[in-house]
């Protein structure tokens, strides 16, 4: 077993040893962990029949994913927080989280309630803490999505992906899809490339990290959401002359919104509301994620809109099993 499928390994064999043991339930459930339901099979956690298990609480926990500086996203999400509050007649508090393992640790334990995981976490956070995704960001036009991109920087002497032989390329955490998980398939598949084999992998925790690592020569080499990096040159972190791309990815979903599957349905109901009625014109939210080309909330499910992530993860040989 390499360094990278080790590392991927330790950090989702952590992840299902998080939270308190449940008794299993008789009932369909594909992947889903022993404690979830899913009798109607679109992959996700049934809303439970039993009302004892069921949350109403006085105060909503809300959890951006991790992808950089928590302050700066507490500031964007405050209007929306604050609509949130309106809609549901709760108080909301916005919870940051360092990692996405720390993310869904906290979901899973019933300290989260509300939460955007990032594209390649959903299918963890599904699976193993109960989480209902029904919505991403999109486009005014109603386009949605962005993509992994392979960057180096000007005179590295990476100029296409054979180029990586031989060298250190960063990576941001193994639950990450486009930090981790798709290019790790796609070097492998679409060029015979395997970490530890023709290059060094590293982790950076952070797709700032990673951007912020290859601007400043500290790595060669970096896979990252380029979502991430549109936002953080909109905001003069970076400068578009320090970045070089040398590949681009198909779309894939962004972020996914949601709730933990044992809040009350009509609690469920309001959030969702919530999040479909809310008016983005100048708001901090607008302000923020403008900058990638968003202005809206559209539904989805996740059986459909994560069906290639799933692939991504069969073919990197990535369980789902939770006990």
């Amino acid at each position: 077993m390499n360094n990278v499928t080790f590392a991927a390994t330790a950090v989702i064999g952590a992840l299902l040893a998080l939270g308190t043991a449940a008794q299993a339930q008789e009932c369909e459930r594909g992947d889903l962990d022993a404690r979830f339901c899913d009798t109607d099979g679109d992959l996700i956690a049934d809303i439970p029949t039993d009302e004892a298990q069921l949350q109403d609480p006085d105060t909503l926990i809300f959890a951006y994913t991790p992808v950089e500086d928590p302050a700066v996203y507490e500031t964007a999400w405050a209007d929306f927080l604050a609509h949130l509050e309106s809609e549901t007649g709760k108080s909301v508090q916005f919870f940051p989280v360092q990692s996405n393992a720390a993310q869904i640790e906290a979901m899973r334990s019933g300290r989260l309630h509300i939460a955007g995981f990032n594209t390649g976490s959903n299918p963890l956070a599904v699976n193993c803490a109960g989480f209902r995704p029904f919505t991403i960001m999109a486009a005014p036009d109603g386009s949605f999505g962005y993509e992994m991109e392979i960057i180096t920087y000007p005179d590295s002497g990476i100029t296409e992906i054979e180029d990586l032989k031989g060298k250190e390329v960063a990576f941001t955490a193994p639950t990450s899809n486009s930090g981790f998980k798709a290019p790790s398939a796609i070097l492998k598949a679409d060029y015979g490339m395997e970490a530890e084999t023709d290059f060094t992998p590293v982790f950076s925790g952070k797709h700032d990290n990673s951007v912020l690592g290859v601007a400043n020569k500290d790595y060669p080499a970096a896979a990252i959401a380029n979502s991430v990096m549109t936002r953080m040159i909109e905001r003069d972190v970076v400068s578009a002359d320090q970045i070089v791309s040398i590949y681009k990815s198909e779309t894939f979903p962004t972020t996914g919104y949601g709730v933990v599957n044992n809040l009350t349905p009509e609690l469920q109901e309001s959030i969702r509301n919530a999040f479909f009625n809310f008016d983005w014109e100048g708001t901090s939210l607008q302000e923020e994620f403008e900058k990638n080309g968003e202005g809206q909330f559209i539904e989805i499910n996740y059986k459909d809109y994560w069906d290639v992530i799933r692939k991504i993860d069969e073919a990197n040989g990535v369980s789902y099993a939770c006990q």
